[in-house]
């Protein structure tokens, strides 16, 4: 069930006003874009890849779900945020400052595919993380609401895009972490291997037990893959719809339940 709006705000709309980690808390929109299970997997997976990382970029950050789930979970880092939709961009800003880690937190209203724009963001990552759009045009209905429609639909690029950039950003030791479509390998292997990237592993995402995956996560590096890919599954819910202990296990990482 939808939250119930807490704020008419002039430019946005309608926000809700919602706990992120146990610490954190976001503003959405009550009929945007909104931060749901593909985000909070990859914060996890990104933190369990490269847990000692010290400086992290999140591209495409939306309204900065996975770039501040990761600011809680990773005190000592510093972060580096894109994200180009104006909506969700002044959503970022406005989620950096409420929880007051703006000295910690840099973040850049562009393109990620602008060379320009990434020129900005520096190099030499430890940790690059995105959650690119899962759908190309047209394979999607996109008569929607404009920020919820660009972070669903392919309009500045997919997978291929993000691995391009993140490979040029991730220094060569680095980890890259990539949420997307579970049936897009294809386009993983092909983009990765254009990248200059190796996959090392994949994270099936099963909303309910028995049912295909959702999305995927991928961890990639500049190294060659020594052996065969890491394959791994977390299931949301059981057959009777109660949160698995995979489920709870992402909400003590938020520290929104007890170990």
């Amino acid at each position: 069930m939808a939250r119930k709006p807490v704020l008419d705000d002039p430019l946005l709309g309608p926000l809700t006003d919602d706990a992120l980690t146990r610490d954190f808390r976001v503003w959405q929109r009550a009929k945007g874009h909104r931060f749901s299970a593909d985000d909070l997997a990859t914060a996890y997976l990104a933190w369990r890849a490269a847990p000692e990382a010290r400086r992290v970029v999140d591209l495409g950050c939306g309204l900065g779900s996975v770039l501040l789930h990761l600011a809680w979970a990773m005190p000592a880092a510093t972060f580096v945020g894109i994200e180009a939709q104006e909506v969700s961009f002044e959503l970022l800003r406005r989620n950096v400052e409420r929880n007051a880690v703006a000295e910690r937190v840099a973040i850049h209203h562009g393109d990620l595919r602008d060379d320009e724009a990434v020129g900005r963001l520096g190099s030499e990552f430890d940790l690059v993380t995105g959650t690119p759009p899962y759908f190309p045009p047209g394979a999607a209905v996109d008569a929607m609401d404009t920020q919820r429609a660009y972070a669903r639909i392919e309009y500045r690029g997919g997978v291929e895009a993000y691995l391009a950039t993140g490979a040029r950003l991730l220094a060569k030791p680095g980890v890259m972490v990539l949420c997307g479509d579970a049936r897009a390998q294809g386009r993983l292997d092909q983009g990765s291997s254009a990248a200059g990237l190796s996959i090392w592993a994949r994270c099936d995402v099963i909303p309910r037990e028995n049912e295909p995956p959702l999305f995927a996560v991928w961890t990639l590096k500049h190294a060659p893959r020594d052996g065969d890919v890491a394959v791994s599954s977390l299931t949301l819910r059981d057959l009777g719809g109660e949160r698995t202990a995979d489920a709870k296990m992402l909400r003590t990482f938020s520290g929104l339940e007890k170990p």
